[in-house]
């Protein structure tokens, strides 16, 4: 069925925030002397909860101290908000203005709370293009369950075989899958092809500029 919505991941698949994030995770391991995690480590997070991130990085903590790094974490990135601003992805900014015009409705599923998702959103000016957003503090189960992508489908009144989901990472794949929606995966941002392929990715895709392409062959 020809899609007429698309549900963008936002870090990694629209916005470089990778190593914005991995500022912000070691800054927060020194400002608590937490064992340094290593760049990988950290980047493998990305598409995760900034609490599943930091339990998934130190299974040990206890849930206080989970929830202690998480606030610790989100107090860094707010000090510091202007260094850490992302950029977007090239030509990002030119395929969502060609999807908007031609009548695509589009909205992001994020891991990332909504206040600082809407704030880089207004700052690259992309708000516009987007009917509705889900950030981690929107849902109360997380991908890659099919909650996010399911309330944006309710929201918006369209069916799953009617959409598409665009991400990174393979928690994106499978909350696509959950939702009983196509998904493509994109290389450029925080997992490789064969991680996107094993999550069953319907097509992998290393510029966003071919997503056009996908999307006149559906």
């Amino acid at each position: 069925m020809k899609p007429r919505l698309l549900i963008f991941d936002f870090d990694g698949t629209l916005c470089d925030t990778r190593q914005n994030i991995i500022k912000a995770f070691r800054a927060t391991m020194e400002a608590l002397s937490l064992p340094p995690r290593s760049e990988a480590a950290c980047g493998a997070t990305i598409g995760l909860t900034l609490r599943d991130g930091f339990a998934e990085l130190y299974p040990t903590l206890s849930d206080a101290d989970v929830d202690h790094a998480v606030d610790t974490y989100r107090r860094i990135f707010a000090e510091h908000r202007q260094e850490y601003m992302p950029a977007l992805f090239p030509y990002v900014a030119e395929v969502l203005a060609t999807l908007h015009r031609e009548g695509y409705a589009m909205a992001i599923a994020t891991s990332r709370l909504t206040d600082s998702l809407m704030l880089f959103m207004r700052a690259h000016a992309i708000d516009g293009y987007f009917s509705y957003t889900v950030g981690s503090d929107s849902v109360e189960h997380h991908k890659p369950s099919a909650e996010p992508a399911n309330k944006i489908l309710a929201a918006l009144g369209i069916a799953p075989a009617e959409a598409i989901v665009v991400g990174d990472m393979p928690v994106d794949i499978l909350m696509a899958h959950n939702a009983g929606i196509r998904a493509v995966g994109v290389t450029y941002g925080n997992a490789t092809r064969e991680e996107l392929i094993a999550a069953s990715a319907d097509h992998v895709i290393d510029d966003i500029r071919e997503l056009h392409a996908i999307l006149a062959q559906l």
